[in-house]
Order: structure tokens, then sequence, then C-alpha cells
């Protein structure tokens, strides 16, 4: 009889579809909290809809499939609730709303649909696509104004009651600080799927068990920040095309973890890999997509939150039928709406409090900055809500800073304490090494935090986000190895992706024999990462760019679920693993690479030293008709600690970086203080080479970058590099 009749069966529902479970005629239950909460001696459910004028809950039989429809007894404001007694973790359930189909007037209420509980802790699996879906008859010449009778129980997922309890131990997040952070993109499924040492490839298990955590301590990494690992659909038209939705932004559910992560469908397999990151001293930061839902445009599926209540859940047009699309997925969600904002903010607490995450990355994070106009605005409701929270202000929180609306762009725009994905970081760096005209003066900014975006409102120095590549394009092999993007595989005749990826082959078009062209490729590589471990601000690493990961010059795999998109451990590239595995180490040991306040070349007062020095090759201070000189391939950037450091922070004399993107030069270094010396540590040209203190004119070869150190002489005569 399942959720609806016969012997209670505890052990068998806690966390698999209920079978057996006997339950008290409905009672009022509470308005609070929203979705099905478990209080040891029953279910109360409780869901949101402004408009409905009738909501039944549906229980469903694990075994048979059967559904019972209660009728929800109360409503409080616009929360309709009602409680069930001998009803037990694992029972299966859904929505249908009540109310009127007028699409012109932004209603598409549908009782033939069975709707996903947004509030949802665990869902059985994914909806099956057919056409029973739609709210509106599919070849209707009327479209969407039609109306569709058909029952889509069949094809939906059920939600899942869960007891959410888990045995957390001692465990407390990292707490790691944004200038000791190392972060690291990985997807769940990519990192793992083709590691053969780590048990079920491609779930949240595998990415917490031990060949994994010793990989990314030994590496280094603070952070992992997952792609989309609430649950999310395939599109329509990629399951058409035999395709999954393998990155993960079209949210299906923003309180469940992804099912096809899950091993055994227990949500504790996600706790469990955050309590084993938090003991390995890694947190955990989730990627996430609240700016947008999976169910698309006015054509799209019925699911959840349009049948539940379209108006109040999606900003809408002035012609209430169409739906406003400021994020490219065909809808946006209404933040501005206060029951939507707290679904964002409880969803956000939730995975907080209850699965221990450590931060979040918000998806087209502008769109959630717009407010009743469109305009973005830093002090939008969400970014208010965001901001005076006890629970978010404990984690933390970047921000992607654009979307495809009218003003989108919004880098450097976002209040503190969010940090921000600095694309300009990314393009510069690529097109200096590619070896551009006029890009010193870019790379100089970047270098020192992008202080032109972000030194206002009192942010740090690590509110840029600095990375070379991310999911979104070329892996950083492809950035050297590929001209062109080579993303017919998708099935959009090779019109999807960026088209300009600042990238440059050395030659040859993907991979090549050519021993020089392949040298050449591996030297500009650690010449990047150097660049971004050496650079102020917060660096973000792909998962992958450190072994030379390529997706086949493919720079928009989001439907490539294949050996394109997964790492390829087999062939890992191990000494540029180690060399990136180093810089995250010199890094980690000097703080003047971790500073939290901005460098401007200003004097500071215990020495009157200036904190900041740009070089020229011939040992002379950067003037302004130097950085007027587009045919400029090189900088020195000599750095001691920022004007204004307080006494109690951690100190250090000064280092000297020299980037070379041009050929082989004759380089003064700057005079010493009696006692001291330039020290080499890293020298791209030659990564095997070991410390070695140096003064006077030396050679800096072509395309290469150089580290010093001022540190006390020693007794050895310096020498010539």
């Amino acid at each position: 009889m399942g959720c609806f009749g016969g012997a209670i069966c505890p052990a068998l529902c806690r966390y698999r579809g209920a079978r057996v479970i006997d339950h008290s005629p409905i009672s009022a239950g509470r308005a609070q909290p929203l979705g099905a909460t478990f209080d040891g001696d029953g279910v109360n459910f409780a869901v949101f809809s402004q408009n409905a004028t009738r909501m039944e809950l549906c229980l469903f039989d694990s075994e048979t499939g059967r559904e019972k429809r209660i009728d929800l007894p109360e409503r409080t404001g616009d929360v309709w609730h009602g409680y069930l007694s001998g009803i037990t973790p694992g029972c299966l359930y859904g929505y249908r709303a009540h109310g009127p189909y007028a699409p012109h007037e932004g209603h598409r209420f549908n009782p033939h649909k069975l709707l996903m509980d947004p509030y949802a802790k665990r869902l059985t699996a994914h909806p099956v696509w057919n056409d029973a879906l739609m709210g509106y008859r599919v070849g209707d010449p009327n479209a969407d104004l039609s109306f569709d009778t058909r029952d889509s129980a069949p094809y939906m997922p059920r939600s899942v009651v869960v007891d959410p309890s888990f045995s957390w131990g001692r465990d407390t997040h990292p707490d790691i600080p944004l200038e000791r952070s190392v972060i690291y993109e990985a997807h769940v499924k990519g990192l793992t799927r083709l590691r053969p040492d780590v048990p079920k490839p491609g779930s949240f298990l595998a990415m917490s068990a031990d060949p994994m955590l010793d990989y990314l301590t030994d590496l280094g990494i603070t952070a992992v920040e997952l792609l989309p690992a609430q649950a999310f659909l395939t599109d329509h038209f990629l399951h058409e095309k035999n395709k999954t939705n393998y990155w993960g932004y079209q949210t299906l559910g923003f309180f469940a973890p992804e099912p096809r992560y899950l091993g055994t469908g227990q949500i504790a397999e996600f706790q469990q890999m955050v309590a084993r990151f938090h003991s390995a001293g890694i947190e955990v930061i989730l990627d996430v997509v609240y700016n947008h839902t999976c169910e698309g445009n006015e054509l799209g599926p019925t699911l959840s939150f349009r049948g539940l209540d379209n108006a109040s859940y999606y900003r809408l047009a002035n012609d209430r039928r169409l739906y406003i699309n400021d994020t490219g997925c065909g809808n946006t969600v209404n933040v501005d709406h206060p029951m939507v904002l707290r679904m964002i903010m409880d969803s956000l607490r939730y995975w907080v409090e209850v699965m221990h995450v450590d931060g979040f990355r918000f998806d087209l994070c502008s769109t959630l900055g717009r407010v009743g106009n469109g305009g973005f605005d830093q002090g939008a409701a969400f970014f208010d809500a965001i901001r005076q929270d006890p629970v978010m202000s404990r984690v933390k929180l970047i921000a992607e800073p654009w979307d495809v609306g009218p003003g989108g762009y919004q880098l450097g725009a976002f209040p503190p304490p969010f940090v921000e994905w600095n694309d300009k970081y990314r393009d510069r760096v690529r097109r200096y090494w590619r070896g551009d005209e006029g890009c010193v003066p870019g790379l100089a900014d970047r270098l020192t935090g992008s202080a032109r975006q972000f030194d206002h409102s009192g942010r740090l120095a690590t509110s840029s986000v600095n990375f070379l590549s991310s999911h979104d394009g070329f892996t950083l092999e492809d950035v050297v190895s590929y001209v062109a993007k080579h993303n017919h595989a998708n099935g959009e005749e090779n019109r999807d992706g960026h088209n300009e990826n600042y990238s440059d082959n050395l030659g040859v078009e993907g991979p090549t024999d050519k021993a020089a062209i392949n040298a050449a490729r591996t030297r500009r590589k650690r010449n990047m990462l150097a660049t971004l471990m050496l650079s102020q601000g917060t660096p973000m690493l792909l998962a992958g760019d450190e072994l030379g990961n390529s997706q086949g010059g493919n720079n928009n795999a989001y439907a490539q679920d294949n050996e394109t998109s997964w790492i390829d451990w087999e062939d890992a590239d191990l000494e540029l693993r180690d060399f990136v595995k180093g810089l995250i180490a010199f890094r980690a040991a000097h703080p003047l690479l971790r500073q939290k306040r901005f460098l401007h070349a200003r004097e500071r007062t215990h020495d009157g030293l200036e904190d900041l020095f740009w070089w020229r090759a011939d040992g002379a201070k950067m003037e302004q008709e130097d950085w007027s000189n587009r045919n400029l391939k090189a900088l020195g950037m000599e750095l001691r600690m920022a004007s204004g450091t307080p006494a109690y922070a951690e100190t250090e004399d000064a280092l000297l970086v020299l980037f070379n993107a041009g050929g082989d030069l004759d380089w003064v270094l700057p005079r010493c203080a009696e006692g001291q010396v330039w020290v080499r540590h890293i020298d791209t040209a030659r990564p095997g080479a070991g410390s070695e203190a140096m003064q006077g004119e030396i050679a800096l070869r072509a395309e290469s970058v150089m580290v010093f150190a001022l540190e006390a002489e020693a007794c050895e005569t310096p020498g010539r590099a």
C-alpha cells in the first residue's frame, strides 16, 4: 500500500522509497519550514504558491507507483501546508497545483502535471523526456496557449522525504583565508571518471577517496570548486541528439544533490565527501545556478516552479506570456519576489548548515543583482540578504560578474565580501604570452590585483579571482595548441563557444610529434602558470591544467560527457604537475604574493621605500614612454609589503619577478643593500635549476619568467645565469 496504508517499516524507508507506511488523516501542520520535514512521528508538508487556488499533495507507492492525492488543508498567507503522522523518510511525493491557465496573465497552472517540491532534499532520478511534461499540447497551432491534459507523473522523478542527520564527528570548516587560498575548479565526474584507483568513479565518493585527497593535498590545493552539484536536467534538444548536459547549468532542484553523482542515492554520500575534504584541510565550494531554472521559456516543460506559481518564480515581460531572458537560458528567476529570495537563502543556508559546504560561486551573478527595472544594483535585495545573513557571513562568496542582459558586464561592481571571476586577467595574460603588442601595461594591472576594478569600497586585493582557463573555454593545453575552436562534436556546426580565445598553436594546429613545438608549448604553459601564482589576488586552477589535459580544441564541452571532458590521468604530464606544485609551495612560503592590500608604489612610513617598483632591462625604472611602447615585451616587478601593512602581519623584504615574452635579454638586477643579494628561485626556461645568488647583469632567456627573493648574502660568490 506504500505511503498510504499498511504497517510501518522505518528501516526500509529511511533512504529508499517508502513501501509500507501507515498514516493518520491529514491535519493542519505548520507553514514553517517549507518543504517536507520529518519530526520523528510524521512529516509536515509546506509549499509556497501565491496564485494557486488548490494544492494537492501526491504520495506514491515505491513498488507499484500508485498515487494517492490529498488536499493540503491549510493556507497561511501564501504557504499551503498539512501534516501526516506515520510518514517516515524515504516516502515519495510531489504536488499538483490548481489555478488559472492564463499565459497572457503569467499563470500556467495545470493539475495534470506532477510537480517536484522546490525544497526537495533528494530526487529519485531525472525527468524522462516526453510530451506529457509540457503544460501545453506539443504541435498545437496555438503552442503554449493550448492546454495539455496528459498526466506527467509516469515521466517525473519523485521528491523524497529525507532525514538529513549525519554523524559529522568533529568536522569543522577549514576557514582558510582568501589570501592563502588556491582554488581548484573541478567536475565531479570529469575529475574521477578515468581514475582506476577510486571507488565509484564519477561520484561524490570518488571525489574524496584517498587517492584524490592525497593528490590534491600534495599539489597544495586549499579549496575545490565543484561545477554544479545540485540536481540538474539534460535539455530536450540535447536529449534529441543523444547527448547529456555535462556541466550541469540547468538546475532542477536547489536543495537536492545531483542523482548522477550518488552511488547509492543517499545524500549522506555528499556529506561524507565534504567531511573527508575537511579532514584533509580542503574547503568545498559549490558552483550554484540561482539565476534561471531548467524549465526554459514558454515552450519549456512544467516540472516544478512554472506549475506551482509561474508569475511569482519568474521575471515576465510586458506580455506576461513571455519570459525576460537575461540569462540566455530561456528564463530569469524573479529574485525580487520575497518568497523566491527566501528560497534561495534557505537553499544556501541548507548547504552550509546541513551539508557543511564552505562557499559558493554564483553563476551569472549579475542577474541576481537586477532590480525591478531590470538594471543592476549592488544594493539589490539579494546582496543585502546575503550580507546581513549570519550564516552566509562565514563562507566564501564568488561572483561570475556578467550575464547576457543589458549592462550585464559588472566586473568590479559587486559589494564586499564578494570576490569575482576576473576574465580580464585571463585574456590579458593569454595575449601577453601570445606576444600581442601593447600588452605590458595591462599585464602590470593584472599582476597587482586589477586595482582599477577592485580597489574601492574597502575591497581587498584578494577580490580578483585570477584564472587562465575554466570549464568554459579552452583548457590551458588547448590555449597553446589550437588557434581555432573545434566544437563540431557538439552538433551545432561549430557555431557555439567563444570565437576569440587569445590562443596560439605555436606552429601546428593540435597535437604534433615535433619536439621543438612541444617544448615551446610546455614552456609557455609554465610561463602562464607562473604568472598566475605570482599575481596578487586569489588564484584558481582548472583541474587538469597542471597535467596538460586537452579537450581536443573544444572550447564549449558542455555536452561532452565522455573522454573529451574527462581528465586523462594515464597520459598526464607529471613534470608539469611537479612544476605547479613547486609554484603553489613558493606562493605559500612568500607573504609578498598573498597580500590583502593593493600595491600602488606608495612610500612606506617605516623605511621610506615604495611598495612597488617597475624595472626595465637596463636596470632603470620604467618611465611613461616605456609604458607607451607597444613593442615592449619584458617587464620587471619588484614587490615589497604594501604601504600601511600592520606590524603584526607576515613580512619579508622583497621579491623580484621578471617577465619576458620576447627574445633573449641581458637584464640588470636592481642594486641590493649591503649584506643582501638577489637569490633566483624560479626560472621557467630551466625548471630544474636550483636556487642561485645573483647580482649585476644576468641572462634572461626568451619567453621565460624568473623569480628572485631578496635574502641575506651568503659566502658564495654570485654568478651569472
